[in-house]
């Protein structure tokens, strides 16, 4: 679960597989009690919310998308494991036929692409297109420069 300073990453996290709360609406005893009740671990800038009894947490230690990401991915990377999720609402993503999304996606969009995926549950269709290899270089980049 990630804390409200931390909602570009909670996406990044998603897209990479991992199941990630986020709610910037959510104060910090509700994170608190969602993560102590569901064994989950917050992601927090906040120290003294880290530092909690009863509470696992990891606290975020840069204001970098990219540094935060490769602190995450060190400590919790588990190859094979990975799904990707809907960046807007966590939702697990599923293949859906092409012809599903015909007119649902831009011309262009489903006229060059072949594999589509959709979350049941807001409904956002998703294609690895050239925003999906720009996600991808990018984060291959990072790894690269901080190789788990």
């Amino acid at each position: 679960m990630a804390d409200v300073m931390l909602g570009r990453l909670a996406r990044w996290l998603r897209l990479l597989g991992y199941d990630t709360l986020y709610d910037r609406r959510a104060e910090d005893e509700q994170l608190v009690r969602i993560c102590r009740q569901s064994g989950r671990i917050l992601l927090s800038r906040d120290r003294s919310l880290c530092a909690r009894r009863g509470l696992q947490s990891l606290l975020v230690e840069s204001d970098d998308l990219a540094e935060q990401l490769v602190q995450v991915v060190r400590l919790y990377w588990r190859p094979g494991t990975v799904k990707p999720r809907c960046p807007l609402c966590n939702g697990e993503l599923q293949a859906v036929d092409k012809f599903s999304v015909e007119g649902m996606v831009p011309t262009y969009v489903w006229v060059t692409q072949e594999e589509f995926q959709r979350c049941p549950s807001c409904g956002l269709i998703l294609w690895k297109g050239s925003h999906w290899r720009r996600i991808m270089a990018k984060l291959q980049a990072l790894v690269m420069a901080c190789p788990l």
